[in-house]
């Protein structure tokens, strides 16, 4: 999965944080809603204009993240 074809970074919008192309929802917002028990469907009908390939690109980047920073606990 291509991240950069689903999430930007851009300092104008929501502080600079990891955003959703063409929306203004957060990485950070999807993965909270995810392990707070959401589950996709109920994501989408909350937010219709975000697509189950946009929720899971926010997993991978959290994956992604963990990956790079190790393990330093």
């Amino acid at each position: 999965m291509s991240l950069d074809q689903y999430i930007e970074i851009n300092p104008e919008k929501r502080f600079g944080k990891p955003i959703l192309k063409g929306t203004r929802i957060a990485v950070a917002d999807v993965l909270n809603w995810l392990a707070s028990g959401m589950s996709v469907q109920e994501i989408q009908s909350d937010f219709p204009e975000l697509t189950k390939d946009q929720i899971m690109a926010c997993l991978h980047y959290a994956a992604a993240k963990e990956n790079s920073l190790g393990h330093a606990l």
